[in-house]
Parts: C-alpha cells; sequence; structure tokens
C-alpha cells in the first residue's frame, strides 16, 4: 500500500472555520466536506497541488498536519482522486488530539501558498 508509511496528512483551513473547530473540539469539515461525506485530507506530496488547486489566491488559511496512527482507521480511507492518485478521506470528525500542528499558510508574491517544510 503506497501509503502505509505516511504518519501525517493535511488539511488546509481557512482560520476562522478551524478556530470554531477548536472551539467545538471537533472538526466536522469545510461545507465541501460536510457536502461530500467526508473530510477531504492530502499527503505531503499533495497538498501544495490541493492549495493550487482549491485556493488559489486565498490568505488567511492554516495548514493543519494531522497524525494517521491517531485516527480511527476504519474511518481513514484511501480513495483515488486527481489523476487516479490516492487521497487520504476521513469519514467522521476529525478529534483534535490527532493533530500534530496548526501553521499558518502565507500567500507567496506570486499568490501561491508558501509551504514549510512538510513531514509524512
Amino acid at each position: 500500500m503506497p501509503h502505509a508509511q505516511t504518519t501525517l496528512i493535511y488539511k488546509i483551513a481557512p482560520r476562522a472555520l478551524w478556530q470554531a473547530a477548536e472551539a467545538a473540539g471537533q472538526f466536522d469539515g469545510a461545507p465541501v466536506d460536510v457536502a461530500d461525506g467526508f473530510i477531504h485530507f492530502s499527503t505531503a506530496g499533495q497538498v501544495a497541488e490541493t492549495a493550487a488547486k482549491h485556493f488559489a489566491g486565498q490568505d488567511d488559511l492554516l495548514l493543519v498536519a494531522v497524525k494517521t496512527d491517531l485516527l480511527d482507521p476504519a474511518a481513514l480511507r484511501w480513495e483515488p482522486s486527481r489523476g487516479g492518485d490516492l487521497f487520504p478521506h476521513l469519514y467522521g470528525a476529525l478529534v483534535l488530539d490527532a493533530v500534530a500542528s496548526v501553521r499558518e499558510l502565507p500567500l507567496g508574491p506570486q499568490g501561491r501558498h508558501v509551504f514549510p517544510a512538510l513531514e509524512g
């Protein structure tokens, strides 16, 4: 399985949405996640493309790193998406205990997001 080594997956979230999740004690997903029935995540190798495709030009975003080993294994599924790549999808709420870090995701001068070094 190509994702067997992955320990961190990533969620890009608007700051206000993430702050509401912290206040609620769990993250139920962005509107697109709720509509699709699962929370969309990306691997370290996928997240920059996700940002460019779905968050182009948006500021005030956060990059949330999540430890896969702290998620319910029955709720985390790796499913094909863009070009057949397997993407992590969480069927259920994200418990905040599984969050490894929350970092700023600033826009660079060209309107593309500037990512920190990523693990995963």
